[in-house]
């Protein structure tokens, strides 16, 4: 089993490679719609815009037909644990979900790349901003000072296509040698109350009916996303990104969650897609092997 998971990391390796010598030869025209050349910035900018209205939209829909709880409980405890994985950043006064292998660790790279220039301000200032110190979790501060910073502050949640994500925390050594299919029946049999923030629900963990996003970022189109985002917040100036690598990445899931979906019974493939219904609902993943409009459910 050891012995599997290598070969199949060393086909991703080999593949990203490939898949990197492949983009870089393509022209301007044959790249995706997002992913649009920096001299254009203006066509960037107005696409992501309609993109994220169109996100938001799908997102509000969702909320609207299945949320119980929309407003951040008044009860310190409860709240907490609503916010349990919203990290802050005050310098640059953002908010955002991390979870792991969404996209998230390049952003926090950038996020300190920006924090050390001292050249980097806000065009808009939050005159409170004083008063939050340097604390990184939502989830240690009064419940005055979370809503004061939900008000105020750009909140970010970086989504990503569910087997993708599996694909990840298998990838990563989460299967305690398990093979691909029994990883998956256990995720199955633990349930998603005892799922591990790897794989689990982002709805359950980012709560996005709760917490009113500015942006949705897609994991796959990271660089013209982010970008768009940070140009909006004031926040890039001259600075430059950092290359994220997740749109490569993303190609040779599309090639590698083939073959770990064939390992899957039917039975296996419907429980998954039950498993990520409310993920499936609320953000936009059609191209995904796992999504089936009969698993969407519109209640609770």
């Amino acid at each position: 089993m050891h012995f599997s998971r290598l070969f199949l990391a060393s086909l991703v390796f080999v593949s990203l490679l490939w898949i990197s010598h492949l983009l870089r030869k393509r022209s301007p025209q044959s790249q995706d719609d997002l992913t649009v050349e920096k001299e254009d910035l203006s066509v960037t900018f107005d696409t992501l815009l309609h993109i994220q209205h169109l996100r938001k939209k799908k997102l509000r829909s969702f909320c609207g037909q299945t949320a119980k709880i929309t407003e951040l409980p008044h009860n310190k405890q409860e709240a907490s644990q609503v916010v349990s994985s919203i990290m802050v950043n005050n310098k640059l006064q953002l908010l955002y979900c991390k979870i792991p292998a969404t996209g998230v660790e390049g952003w926090e790279q950038l996020l300190e790349m920006l924090e050390e220039k001292e050249n980097v301000t806000l065009q808009l200032p939050v005159p409170i901003h004083q008063q939050f110190g340097t604390q990184m979790m939502l989830s240690q501060y009064n419940l005055t000072s979370m809503e004061a910073l939900l008000k105020s502050y750009t909140k970010v949640i970086f989504i990503r296509e569910p087997f993708h994500r599996l694909i990840s925390a298998y990838m990563h050594g989460l299967a305690d040698d398990l093979t691909f299919k029994e990883f998956v029946q256990y995720i199955l049999y633990q349930g998603s109350s005892k799922a591990s923030i790897e794989w689990k629900p982002l709805v359950s963990l980012c709560r996005p009916c709760i917490i009113r996003y500015d942006y949705i970022i897609m994991f796959g189109f990271l660089g013209s996303e982010v970008h768009h985002l940070m140009q909006r917040a004031g926040l890039l100036g001259n600075n430059q990104l950092p290359e994220f690598i997740d749109s490569k990445i993303r190609w040779t899931y599309g090639w590698l969650e083939e073959q770990m979906f064939s390992e899957l019974s039917l039975a296996q493939k419907k429980q998954l897609c039950h498993f990520f219904r409310f993920d499936f609902a609320a953000f936009h993943f059609p191209n995904s092997l796992l999504w089936d409009p009969t698993c969407i459910v519109r209640s609770t």
